[in-house]
Protein backbone atom coordinates (compact mmCIF):
# COMPACT_ATOMS: atom_id res chain seq x y z
CA UNK A 1 0.00 0.00 0.00
CA UNK A 2 1.26 4.07 -0.60
CA UNK A 3 -0.49 5.16 2.53
CA UNK A 4 0.71 5.34 6.13
CA UNK A 5 -0.49 2.21 7.81
CA UNK A 6 -4.01 3.04 9.88
CA UNK A 7 -3.84 1.73 13.72
CA UNK A 8 -5.46 -1.42 14.12
CA UNK A 9 -7.88 0.30 16.85
CA UNK A 10 -9.61 2.13 13.97
CA UNK A 11 -11.03 -1.42 12.44
CA UNK A 12 -11.86 -2.67 16.36
CA UNK A 13 -13.87 -0.01 16.89
CA UNK A 14 -16.15 0.27 13.87
CA UNK A 15 -16.35 -3.58 14.01
CA UNK A 16 -17.73 -3.35 18.02
CA UNK A 17 -20.38 -0.15 17.03
CA UNK A 18 -21.57 -2.52 14.46
CA UNK A 19 -21.81 -5.68 17.14
CA UNK A 20 -23.47 -2.86 19.07
CA UNK A 21 -26.29 -2.64 16.36
CA UNK A 22 -27.01 -5.95 16.01
CA UNK A 23 -29.92 -8.15 17.40
CA UNK A 24 -29.01 -10.67 19.58
CA UNK A 25 -28.03 -13.89 18.62
CA UNK A 26 -26.73 -12.85 15.30
CA UNK A 27 -23.86 -13.49 12.82
CA UNK A 28 -23.01 -11.09 9.99
CA UNK A 29 -20.92 -11.76 7.01
CA UNK A 30 -18.72 -9.77 4.77
CA UNK A 31 -16.95 -10.35 1.71
CA UNK A 32 -14.38 -8.81 -0.26
CA UNK A 33 -15.09 -6.99 -3.42
CA UNK A 34 -14.79 -9.58 -6.39
CA UNK A 35 -12.22 -8.95 -9.28
CA UNK A 36 -13.67 -8.14 -11.81
CA UNK A 37 -12.73 -9.00 -15.36
CA UNK A 38 -11.18 -6.43 -18.12
CA UNK A 39 -10.50 -8.52 -21.24
CA UNK A 40 -8.53 -11.89 -22.05
CA UNK A 41 -6.77 -12.75 -18.68
CA UNK A 42 -6.60 -9.62 -17.52
CA UNK A 43 -8.58 -7.92 -14.47
CA UNK A 44 -9.05 -4.18 -13.53
CA UNK A 45 -7.18 -2.61 -10.94
CA UNK A 46 -8.53 -4.42 -7.87
CA UNK A 47 -10.38 -1.87 -5.32
CA UNK A 48 -11.42 -2.92 -1.70
CA UNK A 49 -15.15 -3.00 -0.63
CA UNK A 50 -15.38 0.37 1.13
CA UNK A 51 -17.72 -1.74 4.01
CA UNK A 52 -14.93 -4.41 4.40
CA UNK A 53 -12.12 -2.03 4.43
CA UNK A 54 -14.23 0.19 7.34
CA UNK A 55 -14.17 -3.52 9.14
CA UNK A 56 -11.22 -4.89 8.92
CA UNK A 57 -8.63 -2.56 6.87
CA UNK A 58 -7.69 -5.43 4.35
CA UNK A 59 -7.21 -4.99 0.96
CA UNK A 60 -6.83 -8.08 -0.16
CA UNK A 61 -9.44 -10.03 -2.48
CA UNK A 62 -10.78 -13.32 -1.63
CA UNK A 63 -11.37 -12.25 2.09
CA UNK A 64 -14.15 -12.71 4.09
CA UNK A 65 -14.88 -11.07 7.82
CA UNK A 66 -17.55 -13.06 9.72
CA UNK A 67 -18.97 -11.51 13.25
CA UNK A 68 -20.59 -13.73 15.98
CA UNK A 69 -20.61 -11.34 18.93
CA UNK A 70 -23.21 -13.11 21.09
CA UNK A 71 -21.15 -16.93 20.15
CA UNK A 72 -20.03 -18.80 23.28
CA UNK A 73 -16.12 -19.30 21.81
CA UNK A 74 -14.44 -16.17 22.08
CA UNK A 75 -12.53 -17.24 19.32
CA UNK A 76 -15.47 -17.28 17.30
CA UNK A 77 -17.00 -13.85 17.74
CA UNK A 78 -14.72 -12.13 14.87
CA UNK A 79 -13.12 -14.03 12.45
CA UNK A 80 -11.18 -13.04 9.46
CA UNK A 81 -10.60 -15.56 6.20
CA UNK A 82 -8.48 -14.98 4.01
CA UNK A 83 -6.72 -16.60 0.63
CA UNK A 84 -4.70 -19.50 1.11
CA UNK A 85 -1.56 -18.59 -0.95
CA UNK A 86 1.50 -20.78 -2.45
CA UNK A 87 4.55 -20.32 -4.14
CA UNK A 88 3.19 -20.62 -7.77
CA UNK A 89 0.75 -17.55 -7.09
CA UNK A 90 3.06 -15.67 -5.22
CA UNK A 91 5.28 -16.14 -8.03
CA UNK A 92 2.74 -14.64 -10.30
CA UNK A 93 0.59 -12.40 -8.58
CA UNK A 94 3.11 -11.50 -5.19
CA UNK A 95 2.78 -10.91 -1.59
CA UNK A 96 -0.18 -12.17 -0.19
CA UNK A 97 -0.90 -11.93 3.30
CA UNK A 98 0.23 -13.56 6.02
CA UNK A 99 -2.68 -14.43 9.53
CA UNK A 100 0.16 -12.51 11.52
CA UNK A 101 -0.17 -9.64 8.91
CA UNK A 102 -3.58 -9.60 8.89
CA UNK A 103 -4.14 -9.71 12.51
CA UNK A 104 -1.76 -6.73 13.14
CA UNK A 105 -3.49 -4.58 10.37
CA UNK A 106 -7.16 -5.47 11.30
CA UNK A 107 -6.84 -6.28 14.86
CA UNK A 108 -8.45 -9.32 14.97
CA UNK A 109 -7.39 -12.29 16.77
CA UNK A 110 -8.45 -15.37 14.68
CA UNK A 111 -7.76 -15.26 11.60
CA UNK A 112 -7.96 -18.74 9.30
CA UNK A 113 -7.42 -20.19 5.66
CA UNK A 114 -10.38 -20.18 3.48
CA UNK A 115 -9.91 -24.02 3.56
CA UNK A 116 -11.77 -23.98 7.12
CA UNK A 117 -14.41 -21.68 6.59
CA UNK A 118 -17.11 -24.09 5.94
CA UNK A 119 -16.81 -25.80 9.30
CA UNK A 120 -16.74 -22.60 11.30
CA UNK A 121 -19.11 -20.82 9.53
CA UNK A 122 -21.69 -23.64 10.02
CA UNK A 123 -20.80 -23.75 14.05
CA UNK A 124 -21.34 -20.06 13.95
CA UNK A 125 -24.25 -19.83 12.36
CA UNK A 126 -25.76 -22.55 13.92
CA UNK A 127 -25.69 -21.09 17.28
CA UNK A 128 -27.16 -18.05 16.05
CA UNK A 129 -30.95 -16.73 15.21
CA UNK A 130 -30.21 -14.27 12.35
CA UNK A 131 -27.78 -13.59 9.33
CA UNK A 132 -26.78 -10.53 8.27
CA UNK A 133 -26.17 -9.28 5.01
CA UNK A 134 -24.59 -6.73 3.55
CA UNK A 135 -25.57 -5.49 -0.16
CA UNK A 136 -25.03 -2.57 -2.07
CA UNK A 137 -28.50 -0.28 -1.05
CA UNK A 138 -27.22 3.28 -2.37
CA UNK A 139 -29.98 4.81 -3.72
CA UNK A 140 -28.56 5.61 -7.37
CA UNK A 141 -27.03 1.86 -7.59
CA UNK A 142 -27.81 -0.53 -10.13
CA UNK A 143 -26.33 -3.06 -11.88
CA UNK A 144 -27.30 -6.43 -13.74
CA UNK A 145 -24.12 -8.24 -12.10
CA UNK A 146 -24.43 -9.91 -8.86
CA UNK A 147 -21.70 -8.58 -6.44
CA UNK A 148 -19.93 -11.42 -4.12
CA UNK A 149 -21.78 -10.88 -0.95
CA UNK A 150 -25.33 -11.53 -3.41
CA UNK A 151 -23.61 -14.56 -4.40
CA UNK A 152 -22.54 -15.48 -0.96
CA UNK A 153 -26.17 -14.87 0.20
CA UNK A 154 -28.00 -16.82 -1.96
CA UNK A 155 -25.68 -19.77 -1.12
CA UNK A 156 -26.28 -19.71 2.76
CA UNK A 157 -29.96 -19.11 2.12
CA UNK A 158 -30.15 -22.20 0.46
CA UNK A 159 -28.14 -23.95 3.14
CA UNK A 160 -29.78 -22.62 6.38
CA UNK A 161 -33.71 -21.50 5.31
CA UNK A 162 -35.00 -21.50 8.89
CA UNK A 163 -32.84 -18.59 9.81
CA UNK A 164 -34.11 -15.33 9.99
CA UNK A 165 -32.25 -12.97 7.31
CA UNK A 166 -31.18 -9.09 8.41
CA UNK A 167 -29.73 -6.00 6.58
CA UNK A 168 -26.21 -4.81 7.49
CA UNK A 169 -26.44 -1.84 5.05
CA UNK A 170 -28.53 0.70 7.05
CA UNK A 171 -26.16 -0.21 10.16
CA UNK A 172 -23.22 1.08 8.48
CA UNK A 173 -24.76 3.42 6.75
CA UNK A 174 -25.84 4.96 10.29
CA UNK A 175 -21.97 4.23 11.43
CA UNK A 176 -20.07 5.98 8.47
CA UNK A 177 -21.89 8.81 7.76
CA UNK A 178 -20.37 10.59 10.58
CA UNK A 179 -16.48 10.45 10.26
CA UNK A 180 -13.92 9.82 13.17
CA UNK A 181 -10.78 11.50 13.41
CA UNK A 182 -8.98 9.03 11.80
CA UNK A 183 -10.88 9.48 8.98
CA UNK A 184 -11.15 13.30 8.54
CA UNK A 185 -7.54 12.83 8.47
CA UNK A 186 -7.44 10.69 5.74
CA UNK A 187 -10.19 12.16 4.11
CA UNK A 188 -7.70 15.95 4.39
CA UNK A 189 -4.64 14.56 3.27
CA UNK A 190 -6.58 13.45 0.02
CA UNK A 191 -7.76 17.14 -0.27
CA UNK A 192 -3.82 17.98 0.38
CA UNK A 193 -3.19 15.76 -2.28
CA UNK A 194 -5.20 17.13 -4.73
CA UNK A 195 -4.83 20.90 -4.12
CA UNK A 196 -0.91 20.04 -5.14
CA UNK A 197 -1.85 18.46 -8.78
CA UNK A 198 -4.62 21.53 -8.90
CA UNK A 199 -1.63 23.85 -8.45
CA UNK A 200 0.51 22.28 -10.40
CA UNK A 201 -2.40 22.64 -13.48
CA UNK A 202 -2.17 26.44 -12.94
CA UNK A 203 1.26 26.63 -13.76
CA UNK A 204 1.13 24.35 -16.52
CA UNK A 205 -2.21 25.35 -18.59
CA UNK A 206 -1.72 27.27 -21.86
CA UNK A 207 -3.94 27.10 -25.21
CA UNK A 208 -3.25 24.38 -27.23
CA UNK A 209 -2.85 21.39 -24.55
CA UNK A 210 -4.74 18.60 -25.01
CA UNK A 211 -7.70 17.91 -21.64
CA UNK A 212 -5.57 14.63 -21.02
CA UNK A 213 -2.72 16.62 -21.24
CA UNK A 214 -3.59 18.64 -18.40
CA UNK A 215 -5.29 15.25 -16.90
CA UNK A 216 -1.24 13.85 -17.11
CA UNK A 217 -0.13 16.92 -14.30
CA UNK A 218 -2.68 15.79 -12.07
CA UNK A 219 -1.88 11.82 -12.70
CA UNK A 220 1.94 12.71 -12.26
CA UNK A 221 1.11 14.54 -8.52
CA UNK A 222 -1.67 11.93 -7.39
CA UNK A 223 1.70 9.45 -8.11
CA UNK A 224 3.91 11.08 -6.84
CA UNK A 225 2.44 11.82 -3.43
CA UNK A 226 1.05 8.33 -2.54
CA UNK A 227 -2.66 8.45 -3.71
CA UNK A 228 -4.08 5.36 -4.80
CA UNK A 229 -5.26 7.26 -7.57
CA UNK A 230 -8.47 8.90 -8.71
CA UNK A 231 -11.66 8.38 -6.04
CA UNK A 232 -13.58 8.48 -9.26
CA UNK A 233 -12.76 9.26 -13.35
CA UNK A 234 -11.58 12.92 -13.30
CA UNK A 235 -13.50 15.50 -15.80
CA UNK A 236 -11.44 17.80 -17.58
CA UNK A 237 -13.62 19.81 -20.26
CA UNK A 238 -12.40 22.24 -21.95
CA UNK A 239 -15.60 24.78 -23.58
CA UNK A 240 -18.38 23.30 -23.81
CA UNK A 241 -17.43 20.02 -22.93
CA UNK A 242 -18.02 21.50 -19.43
CA UNK A 243 -21.20 21.94 -20.10
CA UNK A 244 -21.74 17.87 -19.91
CA UNK A 245 -22.01 16.72 -16.31
CA UNK A 246 -20.22 13.53 -16.74
CA UNK A 247 -17.47 14.12 -19.30
CA UNK A 248 -14.52 11.95 -19.46
CA UNK A 249 -13.21 11.56 -23.03
CA UNK A 250 -10.85 14.14 -22.05
CA UNK A 251 -9.64 14.49 -25.55
CA UNK A 252 -10.04 17.76 -26.58
CA UNK A 253 -7.80 20.88 -27.37
CA UNK A 254 -8.06 23.40 -24.59
CA UNK A 255 -8.05 26.45 -26.98
CA UNK A 256 -7.25 29.85 -26.25
CA UNK A 257 -10.25 32.02 -24.45
CA UNK A 258 -12.03 28.98 -23.36
CA UNK A 259 -12.55 28.01 -19.86
CA UNK A 260 -11.45 24.80 -18.59
CA UNK A 261 -13.45 22.50 -15.83
CA UNK A 262 -12.11 20.41 -14.10
CA UNK A 263 -13.47 17.62 -11.47
CA UNK A 264 -10.94 15.32 -9.60
CA UNK A 265 -9.75 14.32 -6.50
CA UNK A 266 -7.41 11.49 -4.89
CA UNK A 267 -8.26 8.52 -3.43
CA UNK A 268 -6.12 8.46 -0.01
CA UNK A 269 -6.38 4.83 1.82
CA UNK A 270 -9.46 4.54 -0.15
CA UNK A 271 -11.13 8.07 0.83
CA UNK A 272 -11.61 10.50 -1.33
CA UNK A 273 -11.33 13.83 -2.04
CA UNK A 274 -13.81 15.79 -4.72
CA UNK A 275 -12.71 19.46 -5.80
CA UNK A 276 -14.03 20.95 -9.01
CA UNK A 277 -12.54 24.33 -10.29
CA UNK A 278 -12.99 26.43 -13.27
CA UNK A 279 -9.86 28.10 -15.04
CA UNK A 280 -9.58 30.40 -18.10
CA UNK A 281 -7.23 28.49 -20.34
CA UNK A 282 -5.43 31.35 -21.45
CA UNK A 283 -5.21 32.67 -17.77
CA UNK A 284 -7.48 35.58 -18.05
CA UNK A 285 -11.10 35.43 -17.89
CA UNK A 286 -12.85 37.34 -20.00
CA UNK A 287 -15.33 39.85 -18.50
CA UNK A 288 -18.59 37.31 -19.17
CA UNK A 289 -16.21 35.01 -17.90
CA UNK A 290 -15.95 36.21 -14.79
CA UNK A 291 -19.31 37.19 -14.34
CA UNK A 292 -20.66 33.85 -14.53
CA UNK A 293 -17.56 32.92 -12.17
CA UNK A 294 -18.49 35.95 -9.34
CA UNK A 295 -22.06 34.48 -9.49
CA UNK A 296 -21.06 30.94 -8.58
CA UNK A 297 -18.59 31.67 -6.23
CA UNK A 298 -21.10 34.04 -4.26
CA UNK A 299 -23.96 31.50 -4.34
CA UNK A 300 -21.16 28.95 -3.10
CA UNK A 301 -19.84 30.97 -0.37
CA UNK A 302 -23.10 31.33 1.02
CA UNK A 303 -23.82 28.10 0.61
CA UNK A 304 -21.34 26.54 2.76
CA UNK A 305 -22.52 28.61 5.48
CA UNK A 306 -25.48 26.61 5.58
CA UNK A 307 -23.73 23.45 6.34
CA UNK A 308 -24.47 23.42 10.07
CA UNK A 309 -26.04 20.66 12.50
CA UNK A 310 -30.38 20.07 11.86
CA UNK A 311 -30.26 21.33 8.17
CA UNK A 312 -30.43 18.98 5.55
CA UNK A 313 -29.06 18.37 2.60
CA UNK A 314 -32.44 18.52 0.51
CA UNK A 315 -33.40 22.06 2.61
CA UNK A 316 -29.60 23.66 1.24
CA UNK A 317 -30.56 22.45 -2.34
CA UNK A 318 -33.79 24.36 -2.47
CA UNK A 319 -32.12 27.28 -0.54
CA UNK A 320 -29.47 27.44 -3.27
CA UNK A 321 -31.80 27.18 -6.26
CA UNK A 322 -33.40 30.72 -4.59
CA UNK A 323 -30.31 31.94 -4.92
CA UNK A 324 -29.19 30.69 -8.12
CA UNK A 325 -32.06 32.28 -9.53
CA UNK A 326 -31.16 35.84 -8.73
CA UNK A 327 -28.27 35.18 -9.89
CA UNK A 328 -29.59 33.73 -13.23
CA UNK A 329 -31.88 37.60 -13.53
CA UNK A 330 -28.26 39.52 -12.76
CA UNK A 331 -26.75 37.50 -15.81
CA UNK A 332 -29.50 37.97 -18.00
CA UNK A 333 -30.61 34.51 -18.53
CA UNK A 334 -34.38 34.61 -16.78
CA UNK A 335 -36.58 37.68 -17.46
CA UNK A 336 -38.41 39.35 -14.93
CA UNK A 337 -41.45 38.02 -15.51
CA UNK A 338 -39.88 34.26 -15.04
CA UNK A 339 -38.46 35.37 -12.38
CA UNK A 340 -41.52 36.28 -10.67
CA UNK A 341 -43.08 32.79 -11.44
CA UNK A 342 -42.27 30.39 -9.31
CA UNK A 343 -42.61 27.51 -12.18
CA UNK A 344 -41.22 29.40 -14.89
CA UNK A 345 -38.21 30.28 -12.50
CA UNK A 346 -37.59 26.42 -12.02
CA UNK A 347 -37.72 25.78 -15.40
CA UNK A 348 -35.22 28.09 -16.72
CA UNK A 349 -33.10 26.99 -13.26
CA UNK A 350 -33.09 23.83 -14.45
CA UNK A 351 -31.83 24.62 -17.96
CA UNK A 352 -28.64 26.38 -16.40
CA UNK A 353 -28.23 24.15 -13.31
CA UNK A 354 -29.69 20.79 -13.30
CA UNK A 355 -27.74 19.17 -10.44
CA UNK A 356 -27.97 19.36 -6.82
CA UNK A 357 -25.52 21.28 -4.91
CA UNK A 358 -24.04 18.30 -1.92
CA UNK A 359 -23.38 15.08 -1.54
CA UNK A 360 -22.03 12.87 1.46
CA UNK A 361 -18.27 12.58 1.09
CA UNK A 362 -15.95 9.50 2.67
CA UNK A 363 -14.91 6.15 1.02
CA UNK A 364 -16.56 6.85 -1.49
CA UNK A 365 -17.24 9.73 -3.46
CA UNK A 366 -20.84 9.64 -2.99
CA UNK A 367 -20.81 8.16 -0.19
CA UNK A 368 -23.85 7.08 2.47
CA UNK A 369 -26.43 8.85 3.60
CA UNK A 370 -29.88 10.19 2.80
CA UNK A 371 -30.65 13.81 1.55
CA UNK A 372 -33.43 13.99 4.20
CA UNK A 373 -31.13 13.06 7.16
CA UNK A 374 -29.88 16.04 9.67
CA UNK A 375 -26.56 17.14 9.29
CA UNK A 376 -24.96 16.42 12.23
CA UNK A 377 -21.14 17.26 13.71
CA UNK A 378 -18.74 14.82 11.93
CA UNK A 379 -20.46 14.80 8.54
CA UNK A 380 -18.65 15.88 5.03
CA UNK A 381 -20.19 16.91 2.41
CA UNK A 382 -19.06 18.39 -1.07
CA UNK A 383 -20.65 22.11 -1.98
CA UNK A 384 -20.63 22.49 -5.39
CA UNK A 385 -23.30 25.27 -7.71
CA UNK A 386 -22.79 25.42 -10.84
CA UNK A 387 -23.87 27.30 -14.04
CA UNK A 388 -23.62 25.71 -17.31
CA UNK A 389 -24.60 27.99 -20.67
CA UNK A 390 -24.43 25.91 -23.25
CA UNK A 391 -25.06 28.96 -25.89
CA UNK A 392 -22.39 30.53 -24.71
CA UNK A 393 -19.92 27.24 -24.25
CA UNK A 394 -19.49 28.56 -20.29
CA UNK A 395 -19.99 26.16 -17.83
CA UNK A 396 -18.82 26.57 -14.41
CA UNK A 397 -18.64 24.70 -11.18
CA UNK A 398 -16.29 25.22 -8.08
CA UNK A 399 -16.85 22.39 -5.82
CA UNK A 400 -15.39 21.85 -2.17
CA UNK A 401 -15.22 19.61 0.61
CA UNK A 402 -17.13 20.84 4.01
CA UNK A 403 -16.96 19.06 7.19
CA UNK A 404 -19.84 19.86 9.54
CA UNK A 405 -19.25 20.64 13.49
CA UNK A 406 -20.99 21.51 16.34
CA UNK A 407 -19.62 25.34 15.68
CA UNK A 408 -18.99 26.65 12.19
CA UNK A 409 -18.91 24.65 9.25
CA UNK A 410 -15.31 24.05 8.45
CA UNK A 411 -13.78 24.05 4.42
CA UNK A 412 -11.68 21.22 3.92
CA UNK A 413 -10.07 23.25 1.00
CA UNK A 414 -9.81 26.43 1.83
CA UNK A 415 -6.52 26.57 0.98
CA UNK A 416 -7.39 25.48 -2.65
CA UNK A 417 -7.26 28.80 -4.62
CA UNK A 418 -10.52 29.47 -5.75
CA UNK A 419 -10.48 33.51 -6.00
CA UNK A 420 -10.39 34.58 -9.59
CA UNK A 421 -8.16 36.86 -8.76
CA UNK A 422 -5.31 34.41 -7.36
CA UNK A 423 -6.16 32.02 -10.14
CA UNK A 424 -5.11 34.52 -12.61
CA UNK A 425 -1.85 35.50 -10.82
CA UNK A 426 -0.88 32.00 -10.07
CA UNK A 427 -1.40 30.75 -13.84
CA UNK A 428 0.26 34.23 -15.00
CA UNK A 429 3.69 33.24 -12.97
CA UNK A 430 3.40 29.43 -14.33
CA UNK A 431 3.55 30.96 -18.21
Amino acid sequence: MRYASISSDFFSLNRKNFSHKLKVNSVAIFNSNDESSRNGDQNYPFRQNSDFFYLTGIEQEQSILILAPNHPEPKLREVLFLLEANEQLETWFGHKLTIAEAQKTSGIDTVMLMPRLDLALNEMILASDNIYFNFNEYVKYSTEVLSRDRRFAEKIKEKYPAHKFERSAPILAELRIIKSETEIALIQKAINITEIAFRRVLKKTKPQLKEYEVQAEIDYEFTRNGANGHAYAPIIATGINACTLHYIENNKVCKKGDMLLMDFGAEYANYAADLTRTIPVNGKFTARQRAVYDAVLRVQKEAIKMFVVGNTVDKLNKAVNGLMQSELLNLGLITDDEFKDPIKANSVLLKYFMHGTSHYLGLDVHDLGSKYEEMKAGMVFTCEPALYIREEGIGIRLENDILVTKDVPVDLMKNIPIDPDEIEALMKEGN
